[in-house]
């Protein structure tokens, strides 16, 4: 049985300096943001802030590609809220994130079903998965 090389669609090239506490620029130009560490009085914004983000960005193409395949029309007031931890255990640090999603008007099972899909193609899903205590759930 032969496997298949995935065909890589996009690469994203982000240039950052100074840690926490400096500055990720995009090779294209339209991420140029500044950086601070989570309660800092500083101005930018942090990697579990961005996680959270493309997550969830990410999550709801994934739950617009399954309501297609499912018949279903997504409510244009959809909406995700998600949230990211930074923790810090015996084990040092580590990551726990939920994605709670809001599909106003759609019939819970049906939501779910959206969701349940969506779960299985997301990449950062997949990622996520096993590796960090994670959940989407349906609000």
């Amino acid at each position: 049985m032969m496997t298949q090389t995935p065909k890589t669609l996009y690469t994203a090239h982000v240039h950052v300096t100074g840690g926490r506490e400096g500055a990720a620029r995009s090779s294209d130009g339209r991420l140029d943001i500044q950086l601070a560490a989570p309660g800092s009085a500083g101005a930018g914004t942090n990697p579990e802030q961005l996680f959270a983000a493309g997550w969830s960005a990410c999550f709801e193409g994934a739950m617009g590609i399954a309501a297609k395949q499912q018949g279903v029309t997504l409510p244009a007031d959809l909406a995700i809220d998600a949230e990211v931890d930074l923790r810090l255990g015996d084990d040092g640090y580590t990551l726990a994130a939920r994605l709670k999603v809001c599909l106003p008007g759609l019939d819970r099972d049906q939501a779910q079903a959206v969701i349940d899909a969506a779960s299985r193609t997301c990449p950062y899903s997949k990622a996520v998965a096993g590796n960090i205590d994670a959940a989407v759930i349906l609000v």
